[in-house]
């Protein structure tokens, strides 16, 4: 297994337990914008890809179209922490939106939910206030917080 594989296996089996990330992403004046964001990640054998069902909000939408990347950060009251950087593309056709739609809808749990609980959704996802947030990392991190008092785990890096 290469170095890619067992850091993306890793990161996404802490990713999908621990659910909800913060996400930065930069403004057109350079500056960090955080937000928490439940993204849910994919694995085909060659590449992990992460998807975020979310409103193309005008702000996101200057933020990404500024500078299309994101960091991700995933924190668990045990100190487990993983760290995606990503580069983001929105995809707003329709069979793309269906089928992360559908990623989510019929997911495990606790990364699936329906997204049709969130009012502006509730007519399912061919809507223009939903869309797909594709993310392709170029750098992961798995931090297991056992590591933080000398105990068992293994910082897992890797990076395009």
């Amino acid at each position: 297994m290469s170095e890619y594989q067992a850091t993306a296996a890793a990161f996404q089996k802490m990713a999908h337990e621990i659910v909800w990330c913060s996400v930065a992403t930069v403004d057109t004046n350079n500056r960090p914008r955080s937000r928490v964001l439940h993204p849910i990640w994919e694995w085909d054998g060659d590449e992990l890809v992460g998807w975020v069902a979310t409103g193309p909000t005008p702000l996101k939408l200057a933020h990404i179209a500024h500078s299309p990347n994101v960091s991700l950060n995933y924190w668990a009251s045990n100190h487990d922490t993983c760290i995606a950087e990503c580069a983001a593309e929105w995809r707003t056709d329709d069979p793309t939106k269906q089928r992360v739609w559908d990623l989510f809808k019929f997911g495990p749990a606790p990364v699936g939910y329906d997204p049709s609980i969130i009012p502006p959704w509730a007519n399912g996802p061919i809507t223009p206030t939903f869309a797909a947030l594709r993310l392709t990392p170029w750098h992961l991190r798995v931090f297991p917080g056992t590591m933080l008092l000398g105990g068992a785990g293994e910082l897992l890096t890797w990076t395009a």
